[in-house]
């Protein structure tokens, strides 16, 4: 009864014009994100930040969960019919779909996706509705020990499930902590590592971060693609409507992705693309004919666009119900809700419900009005993808500079956001993952109220986080990760898998 209950309380907050209208505006930005390549829902989010100032807490968070999960809709539509995925989940996507799609069954595939989608995005959603507040009522019982020791465990996870070598993602965590100890100390009033910039009184700006890492550096790094070249084929869309037995072999495959996009987007790390990615190894190696994986095998395109949306709406759990981001994503999510004076954690749901369920129930709306954006207006979606970079670049470093300029009203904020633009261009060529760095960002100054706050209820004895059992067993876990991660046999094959 409380379900039906809750999901009628969201109802009502999410059938509102405003909210309806912020809904599909995200749905639309997503595809467009979501088809257009170089761009994707990270630097479009991060470029919005500063419009949420304007808005109320549901619209705004709508708006950017409809961009993400729509992002993963609008991958697969270029990523099938033009070889060029749009959107980092849907790389696994072009190895079937546009062999289908070379084949003459490009529609069947798109149908494939968009089924798939609709159908894990669905079930995603009543996991969600089902999982937050047992997953709440939990951590209404976590201290400062328990938070302290949660977030730990949140960042050693996006440390391990982190692309590339792990020192450097550590590394990346790291200077992400050390970012966010900028600014005035809470209990001393004492400016730390200010340099004597006055604008740094306050903290380094997220936004600037934020939009400087996945706005101007994917710029930077997309122009020096663009030289290189890119050529694709134009596959011809004929039917859309898949025969029985392409329905009956894509069955199995979208109710395993589901289910396993369902459990990996809650990780830290994971989300969309890890989900996807392991959806289609996981059908490879199950299926009766593994050749037929990269030659247009139908459960090549079902299960990892299943999975990935699965994951994508999943990834909110850990945002909603304990205050952790589990990818960078979930992280400017965090800062949105941050922006609008919002904790994330269990409080929400305690002090806003309609907030909470609102945003569950409009993602199931959006997930209807993304089937209609799809499948119909694939032949707009296509010819989008042919619009010049050179074309498209400068209008996302203006809408940049105007969205950091007018949250405080300074220049220094614009200059802040060039220096982190150009490290994120220089990240990305060292093969440094830049999301572990906004994830630090952003956990740090919680980490270190925790731990002072826990220091404080101890006086000073660090006993306190081995003395409680919630907090021992968080920091437990977070200990045989780091020894699992260390074991080099362990550490070849996550290289292995994470190349694949």
């Amino acid at each position: 009864m409380d379900l039906f209950a809750n999901l009628a309380l969201g109802l009502s907050a999410a059938v509102t014009p405003e909210n309806l209208l912020y809904c599909f505006i995200g749905c639309l930005l997503g595809t467009l994100v979501g088809v257009l390549p170089g761009i994707g829902p990270a630097a479009t989010i991060a470029m919005l930040l500063p419009a949420t100032f304007t808005l109320g807490p549901a619209p705004a968070l709508i708006m950017m969960a409809g961009i993400y999960y729509g992002a993963q809709y609008g991958g697969s539509t270029t990523a099938i019919l033009v070889n060029l995925p749009g959107e980092a989940a849907s790389v696994v996507t072009t190895i079937d779909g546009y062999q289908m799609a070379r084949q003459g069954r490009g529609g069947v595939a798109l149908a494939t996706a968009a089924i798939g989608s609709f159908f894990a995005g669905t079930v995603a959603t009543l996991v969600l509705a089902l999982a937050a507040p047992l997953l709440a009522s939990v951590s209404l019982s976590f201290g400062a020990p328990e938070y302290f020791a949660l977030m730990v465990l949140g960042l050693i996870g996006s440390v391990v499930l982190a692309r590339g070598s792990l020192i450097k993602a550590l590394a990346m965590i790291l200077v992400g902590l050390l970012i966010g100890l900028v600014g005035t100390d809470v209990n001393s009033g004492v400016r730390r590592f200010a340099f004597d910039f006055s604008e740094l009184a306050g903290g380094v700006s997220l936004v600037a971060v934020a939009m400087g890492l996945f706005g101007l550096g994917e710029i930077i790094l997309n122009l020096q693609n663009q030289a290189r070249g890119i050529s694709a084929v134009f596959a011809r869309i004929t039917s859309l409507m898949p025969s029985r037995a392409d329905l009956r072999a894509m069955t199995a495959p979208i109710l395993r992705g589901t289910a396993l996009g369902s459990v990996l987007g809650i990780l830290p790390g994971g989300g969309a693309l890890l989900s996807a990615f392991a959806a289609y190894s996981f059908e490879k190696k199950i299926a009766r004919d593994p050749s037929a994986f990269g030659k247009g095998a139908i459960q090549g395109v079902a299960a990892p666009e299943a999975a990935n949306n699965a994951g994508a709406q999943t990834s909110f759990i850990p945002l909603l119900t304990l205050g952790i981001p589990s990818n960078v994503i979930m992280a400017l999510m965090a800062g949105a809700m941050l922006i609008q004076g919002i904790q994330p954690g269990p409080g929400v749901m305690k002090s806003n419900p309609s907030l909470f369920f609102g945003l569950i129930v409009s993602m199931w709306i959006g997930n209807l009005m993304l089937l209609v954006l799809n499948l119909p207006l694939v032949g707009l979606w296509v010819r989008l993808v042919q619009v010049p970079y050179r074309f498209l670049y400068p209008a996302i470093m203006v809408f940049c500079a105007i969205g950091v300029f007018t949250i405080n009203g300074n220049t220094f904020d614009i200059y802040l956001m060039a220096l982190f633009g150009v490290l994120g261009y220089v990240f990305a060529k060292l093969d440094c993952e830049p999301a572990p760095l906004l994830l630090g960002m952003i956990l740090g100054p919680l980490m270190e109220e925790y731990f002072r706050r826990s220091l404080l209820l101890s006086r000073g004895d660090p006993m306190i986080f081995v003395q409680q059992p919630i907090s021992a067993a968080l920091l437990g876990l977070t200990a045989v990760a780091i020894v699992v991660v260390a074991s080099p046999s362990l550490r070849r094959r996550r290289d292995t898998a994470l190349q694949e």
